[in-house]
């Protein structure tokens, strides 16, 4: 039986944000947390040891596959800054020409830091990626 790695836990947000080593990262940290809640509504909740997630949606794929997972969320990793949207929203690649400085991966897009993005952009994606998702999986 497959055994979800990546869940959401009671570790506290801000603590997790406060133990990120790069100065910049942090703050960059604490300006998606804002933009993620205000664009969200929901409250940061941690997914896993470092991922920053809101909201959240049981999936179900034809293979039988299922679990839990946030409507968007962040992670201010070492390398890059990785931003989580849904995956097979066709809209998305047309808000990505506008976000600025990224590279985008097929659930991730990655940052290196917020002054490189256009932040209205950003709150724009993860408004799409909760729409996409909550149409998607109505259930939850």
């Amino acid at each position: 039986m497959y055994e979800q790695k990546t869940k959401e836990t009671d570790n506290s947000v801000i603590e997790f944000i406060e133990n990120v080593e790069n100065l910049k990262k942090r703050e960059d940290a604490y300006k998606l947390l804002d933009i993620f809640t205000e664009a969200t509504g929901y409250e940061a909740k941690m997914w896993g040891p470092s991922i920053i997630g809101f909201g959240s949606y049981h999936y179900r794929y034809d293979s039988g596959h299922e679990g839990d997972a946030p409507l968007a969320g962040f992670s201010p990793r070492k390398a890059k800054i990785s931003l989580y949207f849904a995956t097979g929203d066709t809209e998305r690649g047309a808000l990505l020409n506008d976000l600025g400085k990224h590279t985008a991966a097929k659930a991730c897009v990655y940052i290196n830091k917020v002054a490189d993005i256009n932040v209205d952009v950003l709150a724009a994606l993860i408004n799409q990626s909760v729409q996409f998702l909550k149409e998607r999986y109505p259930n939850h």
